[in-house]
């Protein structure tokens, strides 16, 4: 199975018609259909269902396609590895970042180390704790920020100065907005938006055995769609402080919950983990201003 023919796969597949992946892969209609028949063949799978006007992916294309982009991201990240390997003060650099105010630790080394390197580029890459570890465990991401407990087994890291602090999101024409902190049974009997993830750890901890007694009806893994639920009626989000516009032009606003729950904050990246000369610099610039 070659580079190419992923390629010419997930470029089709993101256009759904042969003929314009063609078009802007600047080879020949046939040519990919050709190696697209091919693929299918060895992997004894159908991957596209074609019709007249176009082509959409069966359920094993589907995952193929996730598959694919994950080893043409890694292609194209090595190949950048490699050409910057003569130059120590350049290269790219992959971060995952979990959704917290603490990322602006991480932006000031960044900026600092740019200041001197210009040719140091930073992708950021924002996402859940699975997706990120997921990435991290695949060579896709150099270093993560976490909420979630980390696995010392498995990584090394550095813990960010400052926690962050959940508490409840809410409209401030809520009845709750007066209140200073929100307690356990302030939430009774209301609508309850949720971090997916917090369920399994954060929430757990501070609910203890109750959370099955909560209405929850909407559920979420990044903010940003949660607060606009908030903002619309249709409940309130227990959330970390400082990740939705609560100021004074807000319809929203953020209460601390009580008692006061807290998550530590973690840069972390894989053991024995071999580092381009940019993101070695990163990561000792980070231990040298916060381990």
């Amino acid at each position: 199975m070659e580079i190419r023919v992923l390629e010419y796969f997930v470029e089709a597949a993101r256009e759904k018609n042969i003929s314009r992946a063609a078009e802007k892969l600047h080879v020949s209609q046939p040519a990919v259909s050709k190696q697209l028949k091919q693929l299918e063949e060895e992997l004894g799978k159908k991957l596209f269902r074609r019709s007249i006007y176009q082509i959409e992916l069966t359920t094993e294309g589907e995952i193929f396609k996730r598959r694919a982009e994950d080893i043409l991201e890694m292609v194209h990240k090595t190949k950048v590895e490699f050409e910057t390997m003569e130059n120590a003060i350049a290269g790219e650099i992959h971060i995952g970042c979990a959704e917290s105010d603490s990322i602006k630790y991480i932006a000031k080394v960044i900026k600092n180390i740019q200041n001197e390197h210009k040719n140091i580029h930073c992708h950021i890459y924002s996402g859940n704790g699975e997706d990120l570890y997921h990435r991290l465990e695949t060579g896709l991401l150099d270093f993560s920020v976490t909420v979630q407990n980390v696995d010392i087994s498995k990584y090394d890291y550095i813990k960010l100065p400052t926690p962050d602090i959940w508490g409840v999101i809410m409209r401030k024409d809520s009845p709750l907005s007066h209140k200073q902190r929100i307690t356990l049974d302030d939430l009774r009997g209301l609508p309850l938006i949720l971090s997916r993830e917090a369920m399994k750890e954060e929430y757990l901890q501070w609910f203890g055995n109750e959370l099955d007694k909560f209405y929850i009806p909407v559920t979420y893994n990044l903010l940003y769609n949660a607060a606009i639920m908030v903002r619309e009626g249709l409940g309130y989000a227990i959330s970390l402080d400082k990740l939705a516009n609560t100021d004074a032009n807000s319809e929203l606003c953020f209460r601390p919950l009580y008692p006061e729950l807290k998550s530590e904050l973690r840069f972390i990246w894989k053991k024995s983990q071999l580092f381009s000369p940019a993101a070695e610099l990163l990561l000792r610039e980070m231990k040298t201003i916060y381990a």
